[in-house]
């Protein structure tokens, strides 16, 4: 894949570490080594700082956000609103809401399903990159099936945890996928051009002739992320 740099750094780091500092983990797990945002934050919203800049209300949909960072950094720095948000975890959700709250910031933002109602109309996806390559899958595939056509998508994550494979599974959704220099240990992965999605692959359903039910697995399911849903036949 061809780099790219993603250097468009509109909105001073100063800036950007300044809101962070304000951010808490509270009610995850919290220590004093440990974050509420990582550098992989830092370095979306420097990278996507000129499409975010121009975004009208509703345009913008954050997927992944661990404490709210991304989202209550979109908001804060680049004055967007009517952000869509799908964080999996609960305790996410609820760490991004005290934020929100605390910063003055929580009607800006709604909380949805990876479903059309997230990614209608989108022209601006940040992500933090889950590890698993299924649950990247059905993100994009939900986004190339649900966006605008000329949606731009942002894919951040640490490099320790970021493989080739991800730009592949990208590729299969996007017809332009570039991967972004590293910097401090993250790196981005940008994707444009939405594929025609012929089959969305997710939920995955199986079942055993033992049981009186069926497992829908979604692309989390089996990651560091997990979300199942159990319906009777």
């Amino acid at each position: 894949m061809e780099a790219l740099d993603g250097a468009r750094n509109e909105i001073p780091v100063e800036a950007i570490e300044a809101l962070f500092s304000k951010l808490s983990r509270d009610p995850d797990l919290d220590a004093p080594e440990l974050q509420a945002h990582d550098s992989a934050d830092s370095l979306l919203l420097q990278t996507a700082a000129a499409q975010l800049s121009t975004l009208k209300n509703s345009e913008l949909v954050v997927i992944g956000d661990r404490h709210g960072a991304l989202t209550l950094g979109a908001a804060s720095l680049f004055g967007a609103s009517g952000i869509r948000t799908h964080q999996d975890p609960l305790l996410g959700e609820r760490a991004l809401a005290r934020n929100a709250e605390r910063l003055g910031l929580a009607d800006r933002y709604t909380n949805h399903q990876l479903d059309e109602g997230l990614l209608e109309g989108a022209r601006v996806v940040l992500i933090q990159l889950p590890r698993g390559l299924d649950a990247l899958d059905e993100i994009a595939q939900a986004i190339a099936t649900h966006a605008a056509p000329d949606v731009h998508v942002f894919a951040g994550g640490r490099v320790k945890h970021m493989t080739r494979a991800m730009n592949e599974v990208l590729g299969r959704s996007f017809t332009d996928v570039k991967a972004g220099l590293g910097r401090r240990k993250a790196r981005v992965l940008t994707a444009s051009g939405p594929r025609a999605v012929e089959a969305v692959h997710f939920p995955r359903w199986a079942g055993d002739p033992d049981l009186v039910f069926e497992l829908a697995a979604f692309g989390a399911t089996f990651g560091a992320q997990h979300s199942i849903t159990v319906a009777a036949c």
